[in-house]
């Protein structure tokens, strides 16, 4: 019997410009804000396996809340040229819209620059701030020729750039999904809004925000991230006061491919500093990348399929399923599966 397809409740609201954007709001617990990354769309992003897998964790303990940026995914155009003032925007109404006065912040790639304009300019708002593969200065993340080449590629042919930004957005995940990611974003964006994208994404700078973030904050960054490099969520870390840098092996960019759960788990061990946030472990609880494995077991793909989306070896799929296994008390992949249904049965978020 084949899963029905899951999906998760998008709704809409208004900037003060009367652009509608699309978000969704899932998992119970203090709200944490994810803006826009990249190109998205939040119907179909959901349907990815490994991404709701890595936002499991989180929605356990967590309202996360996401949003695709204007003309991309189900938001509509903005009607001027997008930049770092726009994303800002954009970010306080929804925030705004759902009555949030204080709140955490994830910022994953160029929705880093965004968020750290956000608790720069907005300090009483902001708890706590995660950046992670995230940058200060988009000049500097290629050189001019480079930055060129690929917006004359993407421009002239898309379906083409599509597959080259997956390859190096993703260069540890395999080729399926890799082919979802490219699908994406081809049906998320048209090539001019992709170029708009990536041409604010190296036009934005925000260098000079760094010194007035006053949020207690957490840089994240993979020490061989093919996309945003290293050095970049270093500057991050350096320049933001009181930050704590976390380097992270791997090359893939966007955090759910690769260790998915060293990721997770950084972001839950900080965030849950806070008092008001307990995490309290029971003997049964799986670890972050375990309940990634569960849901995908859940959904229905092999131990291949499990590894090709996480972007693992097949032998450590099947390691982490034994474990599971271990842990719950079953002897098989159905008793996993059962597992998860009733979790999410009982309210659990996925």
């Amino acid at each position: 019997m084949v899963p029905p397809e899951p999906r998760r409740p998008v709704r809409f609201c208004a900037t003060p410009g009367g652009t509608r954007i699309a978000y969704s709001r899932t998992g119970t617990g203090p709200a944490l804000l994810v803006p826009a990354a990249w190109i998205s769309h939040l119907e179909l992003l959901w349907q990815d396996p490994a991404y709701r897998a890595f936002c499991t964790p989180l929605t356990a303990v967590r309202t996360v809340v996401q949003y695709d940026r204007p003309g991309c995914g189900l938001s509509e155009p903005w009607p001027q040229p997008q930049d770092l003032d726009t994303d800002v925007a954009v970010l306080r109404a929804v925030a705004d819209h759902l009555g949030l006065g204080r709140f955490d912040l994830l910022g994953i790639s160029l929705g880093a620059p965004a968020s750290v304009a956000f608790a720069a300019r907005f300090p009483e708002r902001v708890g706590r701030l995660v950046l992670y593969g995230g940058y200060a200065d988009g000049g500097q993340l290629a050189s001019p020729e480079v930055r060129a080449a690929v917006l004359d590629l993407i421009r002239a042919h898309w379906g083409l750039g599509s597959e080259v930004l997956a390859d190096v957005f993703l260069p540890e995940g395999g080729a399926e999904t890799k082919a979802v990611f490219a699908r994406l974003q081809r049906e998320a964006a048209t090539a001019e809004s992709a170029v708009e994208v990536l041409a604010q994404c190296y036009r934005t700078q925000v260098t000079e925000l760094l010194a007035q973030v006053a949020a207690p904050t957490l840089v994240l960054h993979r020490r061989d991230d093919r996309a945003i490099p290293y050095r970049a969520g270093r500057e991050l870390a350096a320049r933001i006061p009181g930050a704590r840098l976390v380097s992270l092996p791997g090359r893939s960019h966007f955090p759910y491919v690769g260790d998915a759960g060293a990721v997770v788990g950084a972001i839950l061990e900080f965030l849950g500093d806070r008092p008001a946030v307990p995490r309290p472990r029971r003997p049964a609880e799986l670890t972050a990348r375990q309940l990634q494995v569960a849901a995908l077991v859940a959904d229905g793909l092999t131990n291949r399929q499990i590894a090709g989306r996480l972007g693992i070896e097949e032998r450590s799929a099947e390691g982490h399923l034994e474990r599971i296994r271990q842990r719950l008390g079953v002897t098989s992949r159905a008793q996993v599966a059962a597992w998860w249904a009733r979790r999410v049965a009982a309210g659990v978020p996925e």
